[in-house]
């Protein structure tokens, strides 16, 4: 089974980060009913002053090169992916997207209605490349902005609320789409390092949120061991 991570800056990390995308992979390796791989057409961190994510610097070193592979950009939300989608599937054979986008997007290029589009343009071009592929979708974490900034804390609970009823209208049995739960306890205080990017214990959240989805919902994997 063939797992791709999908995501904006909170997914791709920044240099000495270990990524959730690290906490999943070393979940998947101990988890029965394999083999599992990671796929993606990109490997690299976020650098600071660097025109592309050109790192390789993750926290371990050890992080195998073939386990680092992802689809997610800096500043890159649903409006980005959704072109990119299909040929990503069809380059990695991928079978199941693990999906954490909208946030930038709500932040900077389009409201909770043209985000909720744009999610369901990517599901459609996943499906044309792969019509079996599975995906997990999680809801937008609101970050520290939504604390002071009203409009925006609103269009983020109602990109969440559109986001459910696409998982709704467009879940099948022949390519099952999941939403996530937000992370149990995820507090932007205490779980990232600057209101908006996961630390270590938000990585863990991150990951278990998906393990938790995939294992209830379809038996992939096991529960999260951290």
């Amino acid at each position: 089974m063939r797992f791709m991570f999908v995501g904006d800056s909170m997914t791709i990390g920044r240099a000495g980060d270990y990524t959730w995308r690290y906490r999943m992979w070393q979940h998947l390796s101990r988890c029965p009913g394999g083999p599992y791989e990671i796929v993606g057409p990109r490997t690299a961190l976020y650098e600071a002053g660097a025109d592309a994510p050109v790192s390789e610097a993750y926290a371990d070193p050890d992080f195998p090169a073939e386990a680092r592979r992802h689809l997610a950009g800096w500043g890159e939300g649903w409006l980005h992916m959704a072109p990119l989608i299909g040929g990503a599937i069809t380059e990695t054979g991928a079978d199941v997207l693990l999906v954490s986008l909208g946030l930038i997007d709500l932040g900077f290029y389009t409201d909770s209605d043209q985000t909720a589009d744009n999610v369901r343009a990517f599901v459609a071009a996943a499906r044309a490349a792969n019509p079996r592929v599975r995906m997990v979708l999680m809801p937008v974490i609101p970050n520290v902005r939504a604390e002071s900034d009203a409009p925006f804390a609103a269009e983020c609970d109602r990109f969440n609320e559109l986001l459910a009823k696409a998982v709704a209208d467009l879940d099948t049995a022949a390519s099952p789409l999941l939403l996530a739960s937000r992370p149990e306890a995820y507090d932007i205080h205490a779980d990232t390092y600057d209101g908006t990017h996961p630390g270590p214990t938000g990585e863990h959240k991150l990951a278990a949120a998906f393990a938790t989805a995939m294992y209830q919902a379809w038996g992939v994997g096991a529960p999260y061991g951290g």
